[in-house]
């Protein structure tokens, strides 16, 4: 009798695991479409200046509209996902990326490709913003973290052989082909998302808004301070990766092959940052995570303007050896951060990723332009580093001023007291 009983609720276990390990799998594909899509096409940029006969600085605009679309995406579908539900969204979004990607096929001329990467970015970024507000339906606070660093983690190996692939596309197939892989990519997502998908959106409460979201949100300290200190974290990506390539090619007098190899030590710096989150998650609270991150992340920038007033990093090892010190914690810091921020008000889990994900993209354009100016316009490190050390106090500032001690959540009473406010406006 006992044997019939375990072996039942043993298949229902595994089969529990499987689904589970294929929900992983599904959620890294739909983060992963939008950069992935980015990616893709940027070795096929000088070919499409020749196929156009446009300057470079045009055909650039393919990616800059590009990054615009993820950022409004992020705004747009996050409030909606929580209003009418995870996979609806997500579907309409993946079907805005599948007609935007033929557009992209069909185009005929510059402006119009242009125009439909900047819909396929609105589609195809849905994946972004609603696999974290999903994460949060699913999994307990204190787990959240985690499972975010486990879907960035397994999504930047494909996204760091994006280039690659989409270079060889290229040349075997021509461009356009790249916008086909796009399509079909985006349609076996959106089956799969059919088939495999459950609706994991919290019954909202009765009279619940979209604006009642945003007032409790914007109430909570704890959501203010998490939201900044990830979209602060993030800002430290962007500088230095404006800032790199003039640094190292124009300072160091360094070919862009070397420098492409020596960045590409700060991504895998930030992969073993994200596994690392996964692997002590279990084991030590959110919080913890984010202030030993923050403690890392401002050891290293602190090291590197070090090395900037000695003059020791002007060579490549110095500045990226210590910059892989603060990419391996500026992973901790932006996936428990991320974590915090949308635990605060779980009934608006896509409302507060996609405030975020916004924030870090729109921010993140402006930034990456003031790097650019600070490793371009001086001949010396000194200025970025300090911007990245400035960067890193702002994300410890922001915990420290704004997140409250042993009660980082926001709240029931704040949750009542934020309606109750909106009601009297009402």
């Amino acid at each position: 009798m006992h044997g019939m009983i375990s072996k039942p609720a043993e298949a229902a276990a595994q089969a529990g695991v499987a689904n589970s390990r294929l929900l992983l799998v599904l959620l890294v594909v739909m983060t992963g479409l939008a950069p992935i899509s980015l990616y893709l096409l940027v070795p096929a940029l000088p070919m499409l200046a020749t196929t156009f006969g446009r300057d470079a600085s045009v055909v650039q605009m393919t990616v800059s509209c590009y990054m615009v679309g993820i950022a409004l995406s992020q705004l747009l579908l996050g409030p909606l996902s929580d209003r009418y539900g995870r996979r609806p969204v997500m579907l309409a979004g993946l079907a805005l990326s599948i007609v935007a990607s033929l557009g992209c096929i069909l185009a005929q001329t510059l402006p119009q490709l242009i125009v439909a990467r900047f819909l396929q970015a609105l589609g195809g970024a849905s994946g972004m913003v609603i696999s974290r507000a999903i994460i949060r339906d699913l999994h307990p606070r204190e787990r959240i973290g985690a499972m975010i660093s486990l879907v960035v983690a397994v999504m930047m190996i494909a996204q760091m052989l994006s280039p690659l692939t989409g270079g060889l596309i290229e040349t075997a197939l021509g461009w356009h082909a790249i916008f086909y892989v796009v399509a079909a990519l985006s349609v076996a997502i959106a089956v799969a998302v059919t088939l495999a998908l459950p609706e994991t959106r919290r019954t909202r409460t009765e009279g619940a808004s979209f604006r009642g979201d945003v007032v409790v949100l914007l109430k909570s300290r704890a959501f203010v301070g998490y939201m900044l200190c990830q979209v602060l974290a993030s800002q430290i990506i962007f500088t230095f990766a404006g800032g790199g390539p003039y640094i190292v090619e124009i300072q160091m007098g360094r070919s862009s092959a070397e420098y492409g190899a020596w960045f590409a030590t700060t991504g895998f710096a930030y992969f073993v940052g994200n596994l690392f989150c996964v692997r002590f998650s279990p084991r030590h609270s959110l919080d913890r995570l984010i202030w030993f991150g923050l403690a890392l992340q401002l050891a290293g920038s602190s090291l590197n303007v070090c090395w900037s007033l000695l003059g020791l990093n002007q060579v490549p090892v110095m500045l990226f050896g210590t910059q892989m010190l603060v990419m391996f914690a500026n992973a901790m810091v932006m996936a428990n951060s991320a974590a915090g921020a949308i635990s605060v008000r779980p009934s608006a889990a896509g409302t507060a990723s996609g405030a975020m994900g916004f924030l870090q993209m729109g921010i993140g354009a402006l930034v990456s332009q003031l790097g650019a100016y600070l490793g371009g316009h001086f001949t010396t490190t000194r200025p970025l580093t300090s911007a990245i050390l400035a960067m890193s106090f702002a994300c410890a500032g922001s915990m420290i001023f704004l997140v409250p001690r042993g009660n980082a959540t926001v709240s029931e009473e704040m949750i009542k007291e934020a309606e109750e406010d909106e009601v009297g406006v009402m």
